[in-house]
């Protein structure tokens, strides 16, 4: 079948295959490419990264230090998280001296409050979602408590309204509105981890400046997965991780901003030489003399094996025409999976939630608690399965890894899944919605 939505892409990636991620499938298709539908927690690895990562080793080998400068692709390693810097600055929607290639996801975000969460006796909170990332609940709260704070009233989580999964746009606005003189910090995911809520940023961001509130992202979940304009939306910083959506490898290194309006009042706290001025960096001077913008953030040389895995991947987003081609792509295929999900005889819509299911009662089924809007989602599902707390979940999603479909679970009872623009297409969609169905009446005669 040829894919209404396919683009010249997915051939640039490599697949697992049935039989190397626990697939139980019939003999004759284990060397198959398995339903890959967790790019939302680990993209997939582009041919171009690990081209790239092959060809570093090789310098390595051959070349040892003189790589640093005098490199045979002409991509010295003392300047390769520049090249990477370009192409995330256009992908966050920012000037290149704000953005700065470096660090891991929890560090950078530190590295920010650090700079911007300045409490005083009036000003003092931060404004977060409830059940944020893990990380980021642990770094509010550190934060808080490095400032001699209560946690439990320095940061200030919002909660869905009472039956619903996700926070509705007026609710934030009016808390921003209410509490915004004493707010020091409003600080969301841009796409939330366990719901898949792309959060309305540029009305977020505006209501907290309004408020003389300090307005920062953490774009985890929301960068390469949907169209992101930092510097418009005047944003004062943002972080994030490269390994979902951008495709950079386990682990893989990370990206922070900082608006260019922050440039002359703002200094990095934590110097370090790699923030340090490049043409005097390898004088060795005794003073710090900061690049200008978010590169003066960085502290120590970057992996270069990480950076050249992200390059790899950056280069077919660059390919693919960027974020506009992709989110129009990312949108009809999103939208075909959701079809075909509420075409399953065991899909229950959120209004027909019983108490029952509360309970742990009713027949076995799933709802989607992301939200139906293309506008309000990125590439992200986020099925809830019930009856609550039963473990109909876990068997769901050993059913789906045995026949090849990889998504992710999240205790206790939902499965993420995330047709991706860059690699996934029509047949993932149709396999995954397949053997959901399988999965439910195996269960059903389990029961």
């Amino acid at each position: 079948m040829t894919s209404t939505l396919e683009l010249p892409l997915r051939k640039e990636f490599l697949l697992p295959i049935n039989g190397e991620v626990g697939a139980n499938r019939l003999w004759n298709e284990s060397d198959k490419p398995c339903t890959y539908l967790c790019g939302n927690s680990l993209g997939l690895m582009s041919k171009r990264s690990k081209e790239l990562v092959e060809e570093e080793m090789s310098v390595w080998a051959t070349r040892g230090v003189i790589g640093h400068f005098d490199h045979p692709h002409k991509r010295g390693w003392v300047g390769l998280a520049d090249h990477a810097r370009s192409y995330l600055a256009e992908i966050v929607g920012a000037n290149e001296n704000e953005v700065a290639c470096m660090g891991t996801l929890t560090a950078n975000l530190h590295l920010m409050m650090d700079s911007f969460y300045k409490p005083t006796s009036e000003r003092y909170k931060i404004l977060c979602e409830a059940k944020a990332f893990p990380s980021d609940q642990y770094a509010f709260t550190s934060q808080a408590q490095a400032h001699g704070l209560d946690p439990a009233e320095a940061v200030l989580e919002l909660h869905p309204r009472p039956g619903e999964f996700c926070l509705r746009e007026e609710d934030i606005l009016q808390v921003i509105e209410q509490e915004g003189p004493s707010i020091a910090v409003v600080i969301f995911s841009g796409v939330q981890y366990y719901t898949g809520q792309w959060f309305p940023m540029h009305s977020i961001t505006q209501k907290a400046k309004e408020q003389g509130c300090i307005c920062g992202w953490d774009l985890a979940h929301a960068v390469g997965n949907v169209p992101l304009s930092l510097h418009e939306w005047h944003v004062d910083f943002a972080v994030w991780c490269t390994y979902k959506y951008l495709n950079s490898g386990p682990g893989g290194i990370a990206g922070l901003y900082v608006h260019e309006k922050w440039n002359d009042s703002l200094k990095p706290k934590y110097a370090g030489w790699w923030g340090h001025d490049p043409s005097t960096r390898f004088a060795m001077p005794p003073k710090f003399s900061p690049i200008e913008g978010a590169g003066g953030f960085q502290q120590s040389n970057p992996s270069i094996l990480a950076i050249a895995s992200l390059l790899g991947s950056l280069e077919t987003f660059k390919r693919a025409g960027m974020m506009a081609p992709l989110r129009k792509r990312s949108i009809a295929l999103t939208n075909f999976l959701e079809k075909l999900l509420f075409q399953s005889k065991h899909f229950v819509s959120l209004k027909d939630i019983s108490t029952k299911y509360q309970e742990g009662q009713g027949k076995p089924g799933f709802t989607i608690i992301t939200p139906h809007d293309s506008k309000d989602r990125g590439a992200q599902l986020s099925l809830l399965f019930l009856p609550l707390g039963t473990g109909v979940m876990q068997k769901i999603f050993e059913s789906l890894q045995s026949h090849g479909v990889i998504g992710d679970e999240r205790q206790p009872d939902v499965i993420r899944l995330a047709p991706v623009h860059l690699y996934n297409n029509e047949a993932d969609c149709e396999t995954a919605a397949k053997f959901l169905d399988i999965a439910f009446d195996k269960f059903a005669v389990s029961i």
